[in-house]
């Protein structure tokens, strides 16, 4: 089966990091945009009503009081393994709005990164500076995770099963061919946008999501993930954040780079002694 895919040509343009919108802002043409905070649990949610908390794999569960992926036409059921994408996909089938994304309950686009977790919650973009970037920039992805020691790909396998990745070059090499450039040179950077959060214009969402999941749909006919562990059986999840940028550089798409905060302290010793152990020794 021929993978559905179209075409998308854009003149490339500078891929600037948004740093600061703290100037005054330029009357823009409104449109509508719709956010999705992926959210598994009762959590600080942000007022602003471009936001909608989702219940992400809510198929099964008992209520949160959040919008529930499992509405409509959905793959909540598949949460486990495909994480926050089950939110993407319901956002896709279910949504209507000009502009639509994803964030997570701890994870947000934000002006700049401060120390303090209240801090961090007034920074969050809000939706008159949502219009404002998106008036410049149809995408708008987080500031790039820079590996530095290590390739995309290297990385991955380090930190998981390689048969992901392994099998999504083999069906993009079957079905569309013509993205093995963009993959081969996403494989070999050392930095790549992370965590499935973006906001597309919808007719760029769609073909994303189109493309994106017909990768995905087929890595499930094709892999085994019988015996793998509670955090390796997110397979999708972990594949589609380097898809990703594969995506945006075969399409030629304008994007820019926005700072991204986690709501809770973190501990960088912890995270650092993790880094070295699977670059010295695997998973």
């Amino acid at each position: 089966m021929a993978l559905l895919v179209q075409p998308i040509h854009y003149k490339l343009q500078t891929k600037n990091s948004v740093r600061s919108i703290a100037a005054p802002l330029k009357e823009v043409k409104t449109v509508s945009i719709k956010i999705i905070i992926a959210a598994h649990k009762k959590y600080w949610m942000p007022t602003d009503p471009v936001y909608l908390p989702v219940h992400v794999g809510a198929e099964g569960k008992a209520s949160i009081g959040y919008t529930p992926d499992n509405t409509g036409d959905n793959i909540s059921a598949k949460n486990p393994h495909f994480c926050e994408l089950t939110g993407l996909y319901w956002a896709w089938k279910n949504l209507d709005a000009d502009y639509l994304g994803l964030v997570h309950y701890r994870r947000y686009f934000t002006r700049k990164e401060v120390r303090d977790i209240e801090g961090k919650k007034k920074q969050i973009l809000t939706e008159k500076e949502w219009q404002a970037l998106l008036a410049q920039h149809p995408v708008i992805v987080p500031d790039k995770r820079k590996y530095y020691i290590e390739t995309n790909r290297s990385h991955y396998n380090h930190a998981h099963h390689s048969d992901g990745l392994d099998l999504a070059e083999t069906i993009i090499r079957e079905q569309c061919p013509e993205y093995l450039p963009a993959f081969e040179k996403v494989m070999n950077r050392t930095w790549a946008h992370m965590f499935n959060m973006f906001v597309m214009r919808r007719n760029l969402y769609d073909a994303y999501m189109q493309w994106l999941f017909d990768i995905l749909f087929e890595i499930e006919k094709r892999v085994d993930i019988t015996g793998w562990d509670t955090y390796e059986s997110r397979i999708y999840g972990f594949v589609s954040e380097l898809l990703l940028d594969v995506w945006l550089e075969h399409n030629h798409i304008d994007y820019a780079e926005q700072n991204v905060s986690f709501m809770e302290k973190q501990d960088w010793i912890k995270k650092g002694g993790a880094f070295l152990k699977r670059k010295l020794f695997g998973r």
